[in-house]
């Protein structure tokens, strides 16, 4: 029975070691994301709702473009009426209006407007506001993209001031572990502690700040890109690698080819030309069409079989015929001629001229705000891409001075308010540093959204 037990034991061990990463599918579930700045702005664009209702408002636009082309086209209807009128004993009974005490229509009723140049007009208008409709959500998507941009890297400098922040409480536990050493060796006074037990706590709770910094960093990021903020991820820091700017020619080509702004701005001047000329179109008459077929008689049947009226009308005389036919066609023509409409027609006329007015002075300021807002941004690159090398040094320098004054300070060439004025500047140099790349990256990555290359 032991051998048994012990061949049992053998078997069922591996086999549940081999099944437990299958099962357990809420620690799978859980494990933290790894997303890239390319994905959390894939992310923003399924999960963002400003883009999701810029989409809607496009699709809303498309579907009215479609409105106006199906109001161009033949229409076919079905006209399904019964009229009771009290009788008196006449056949046209209490109202004299109606042609029987009963008649039933039932037709079907086909109508097109021949030659209404306004339908067509609203065809192209709606086409035009289709267009602006996808602009803005072009325009809705790139403000998405810098916000997604600035959120991921501030997780991204967060991070790095946190690491800073854990650097330098390990330097001030050194500093402390010195000036306690050198206390009991009766080299330094016990001020000189209590000075490196300060700089401990307070870098301590400096540790606490950043983190707290980190985890709301990415909550505010989490919203935008995750169905769930309570997901736990991570990013890729790429703050350090290296980005080329455009010459400030190529920005402004692309800028003025790819940029949503002036794309709805210039759709929006098309739509409100289109507007005048439909304004106008009221001006001039249109032809419609309508073909009619079924049954408008006292009888719901398609002949009468006993004697009925022949003319089917009570207005004339009573000439009865043993049966009459009820189902048939008619035709007619219409043309509305417009001649008197109290000016409304001129005042829709002179506010389209306005709207299009109002669209060209858009069109213009989109233009020169690009302009401005993209040599603002090319400077700021440029600035922050000079300074980033500086920044670096004086992080080094920063480092080899603290190191240098620790060595002084254990030499008892050096007070300990100098160390901790070097912890200082070092912990400052480093957080420069860290914000100059991400001054840098934020800037290329808003001169990238203004040039549609991003």
């Amino acid at each position: 029975m032991l051998i048994l037990s012990t061949l049992l034991i053998l078997y069922i061990v591996p086999f549940l070691s081999a099944q437990a990463p299958i099962t357990s599918g809420t620690d799978a579930g859980s494990a933290a994301l790894t997303i890239n700045l390319q994905e959390a702005l894939s992310r923003a664009r399924k999960y963002g709702a400003q883009i999701q209702t810029a989409t809607i408002a496009a699709e809303i636009a498309h579907e009215d473009k479609r409105q106006a082309k199906a109001a161009a086209l033949p229409s076919l209807n079905a006209l399904n009426q019964f009229i009771y009128t009290e009788g008196n004993g006449t056949p046209s009974g209490v109202f004299i209006a109606n042609d029987g005490v009963h008649v039933y229509n039932e037709q079907a009723v086909v109508h097109q407007e021949l030659f209404s140049v306004v339908r067509r007009g609203e065809i192209r208008r709606a086409a035009a506001a289709e267009a602006v409709a996808r602009a803005k959500a072009d325009v809705a998507a790139r403000g998405l993209n810098a916000t997604v941009v600035q959120d991921y890297y501030a997780i991204a400098s967060a991070e790095r001031r946190l690491k800073n922040a854990k650097l330098t409480l390990s330097e001030s536990e050194r500093f402390l572990e010195i000036t306690q050493k050198q206390e009991h060796g009766g080299e330094v006074a016990h001020s000189d502690v209590i000075k490196a037990q300060l700089g401990v706590q307070q870098h301590q709770r400096d540790v606490e700040d950043a983190q707290l910094a980190v985890e709301k960093a990415k909550v505010a990021m989490g919203v935008l890109i995750l169905p769930d903020v309570q997901q736990e991820y991570e990013i890729v820091d790429d703050l350090d690698k290296p980005v080329l700017l455009p010459t400030m020619p190529e920005a402004s080509r692309q800028a003025a080819t790819n940029s949503p702004d002036v794309r709805a701005a210039r759709a929006s001047v098309q739509e409100s030309r289109l507007g005048v000329n439909v304004a106008r179109y009221a001006y001039l008459p249109s032809l419609a069409l309508d073909f009619f077929y079924g049954i408008d008689a006292n009888q719901f049947a398609a002949r009468t079989n006993d004697l009925t009226q022949a003319s089917g009308h009570i207005t004339l005389p009573h000439y009865e015929v043993t049966h009459r036919q009820n189902l048939g066609y008619v035709g007619q023509v219409t043309m509305t001629v417009p001649i008197w409409s109290w000016g409304s027609i001129g005042s829709k006329v002179k506010q389209a001229s306005l709207k299009q007015r109002q669209a060209e002075l858009d069109l213009s300021l989109s233009q020169k705000q690009l302009q401005a807002d993209l040599a603002s941004a090319y400077r700021e690159a440029q600035t922050a891409s000079a300074q980033v090398e500086s920044l670096r040094s004086s992080s080094d320098l920063a480092a080899e001075s603290l190191r240098l004054t620790v060595l002084r300070y254990q030499a008892g060439e050096a007070t300990a308010l100098e160390v901790v004025d070097a912890q200082t500047t070092a912990s400052q140099s480093r957080t420069g540093y860290s914000d100059g790349l991400l001054r840098y990256r934020v800037a290329v990555a808003n001169l990238q959204i203004l040039t549609g290359t991003f």
